[in-house]
């Protein structure tokens, strides 16, 4: 009796011969009319059993893609050949992309998002190897047989209820937003929010403020539902609404990122925050705060930045949060909250984007925030981030010889280092890159902006990666 092993190796030479034959037949080396040589010449030549190919070849007969002939032979069936295409290379589709489609695809491509793993200085890379894993595992495990089966069907598209409740006490304990878990619409990430928000509150033609330098992911997904982004100077107190308001009277959204501006770092102080939400008031308009990473916040309680979304008079702000920095990115997991009567919307669009994120994840995640787990990982990721900051600092400005003395911020994940406007900022981030350093320049977020620079993400890389990354970029700068 042959072994499972031995079974297991018959029947990969048996698909071998068959996909061999058909790939032959379907490139035309075996063109119409073609006479397949005899099974036990053809099994001999291959060097497997006459059973193996005769098996291959009646697979293709009852395929259509080859024939037998009583007392003739087996032959390239004229029927499927005929409908087989040229075999002319790789041809051009009937149509290219829609305008707009253009237009996504070139901000995406001056944007260039890194597809490669994370290495110093990738912005907005969160700290992974020592994310509890284990802790995560255990309680992935402890889920009943029945509760796993339960997940494993379609679920809410707003989400977990556990999770949306988990969410909601979370945002009142750590960034002062009342709202009730029924509001919470969780998402694949903070990206697939703002495309929802975009979708469903904006017609096509629409003006949008959004900061100038941003973030490019904002601007793609305006563009894909036909709005039209309208970019707003930035200084030391962030967006400047005065004069937006002024250049583009008829905006229906600012999207804002209030807390820590990306990519620019600064922190919108109460005065503007206030007047940004008397300009929603008054001209019926929403403005969407992306609190990317308002979890990190390096004074004490006290002292941290409360959302925008907390303040009186926010009614009109849709809140968008993500555990990719929190956590991790491979979660895919964000939310947004949105009013009350929107919910019911909100949800059935998520439906149709893509049903609901996985219930296992959404459950486990539930757990992670309602045990405490999400408070302690922040409190460990915070105390890190700061230590990484000095180290960057540090590093940075003993291996430029002083030329680079980047500024501490008590917030965020990443440092820019500005130059003067108008600066080429590209040479030296395509030479670090060469080097096996991530340097971002800021001339990739800037619309109009003629701001200039470095951004240097640190959270996600140990202190002897920073300093070597370090004396790559230090060593650059010395030679320019």
């Amino acid at each position: 009796m042959p072994s499972p092993g031995a079974n297991r190796t018959t029947a990969t030479l048996r698909q071998q011969v068959y996909a061999q034959l058909r790939r032959a037949i379907e490139q035309g080396s075996l063109r119409a009319g073609t006479r397949l040589p005899p099974s036990r010449e053809h099994a001999a030549s291959l060097g497997v059993s006459r059973n193996t190919v005769l098996w291959a070849v009646q697979r293709l007969q009852a395929e259509g893609y080859v024939e037998a002939r009583v007392g003739d032979g087996t032959y390239v069936s004229q029927a499927v050949a005929a409908t087989l295409p040229a075999a002319q290379g790789l041809v051009a589709p009937p149509r290219g992309l829609s305008r707009r489609g253009q237009l996504i695809a070139d901000t995406a491509a001056r944007w260039r998002p890194p597809l490669a793993a994370a290495k110093a200085f990738r912005i907005g890379a969160p700290e992974v190897a020592t994310f509890p894993f284990a802790l995560w595992d255990r309680l992935t495990r402890q889920a009943s047989t029945s509760q796993r089966s339960h997940r494993a069907q379609y679920l809410d598209p707003a989400g977990d209820p556990d999770l949306r409740q988990a969410v909601a006490q979370w945002l009142w304990a750590s960034r002062g937003i009342r709202c009730d878990a029924a509001q919470v619409v969780v998402c694949s990430g903070s990206q697939q929010g703002i495309d929802l928000i975009a979708r469903l509150l904006l017609d096509v033609g629409d003006e949008v403020l959004v900061e100038d330098p941003g973030y490019p992911g904002i601007r793609a997904s305006l563009l894909g539902h036909g709005a039209l982004a309208r970019p707003v100077d930035m200084d030391g107190d962030g967006l400047r609404i005065d004069t937006a308001a002024t250049q583009w009277p008829h905006a229906r959204m600012a999207v804002v990122t209030p807390t820590h501006q990306f990519p620019t770092g600064v922190c919108m102080n109460l005065a503007r925050r206030q007047a940004l939400l008397q300009w929603a008031r008054a001209h019926d308009a929403w403005v969407v705060e992306d609190d990317y990473d308002g979890e990190f916040q390096y004074g004490g309680a006290a002292q941290r930045v409360p959302a925008l979304c907390s303040l009186p008079g926010s009614e009109r702000v849709l809140y968008v949060g993500t555990f990719s920095k929190t956590l991790h990115p491979g979660l895919r997991l964000g939310f947004v909250v949105v009013p009350p009567a929107l919910v019911e919307a909100f949800a059935m669009a998520r439906a149709i984007t893509d049903r609901h994120a996985p219930g296992d994840a959404q459950a486990v995640l539930a757990r992670f925030i309602a045990e405490g787990h999400l408070l302690r990982h922040l409190r460990q990721m915070r105390e890190l981030y700061l230590r990484r900051q000095h180290t960057l600092r540090a590093a940075l400005a003993e291996a430029s010889n002083g030329a680079w003395q980047l500024a501490a911020s008590d917030r965020g994940m990443h440092l820019l280092h500005e130059v003067a406007p108008g600066t080429d900022d590209e040479t030296l981030s395509r030479q670090a890159l060469a080097a096996g350093v991530m340097l971002a320049p800021l001339s990739r977020y800037a619309m109009q902006s003629a701001r200039r620079g470095w951004l240097l993400g640190y959270a996600g890389f140990d202190e002897a990666e920073i300093r070597a990354a370090a004396r790559v970029v230090g060593g650059l700068v010395r030679q320019r």
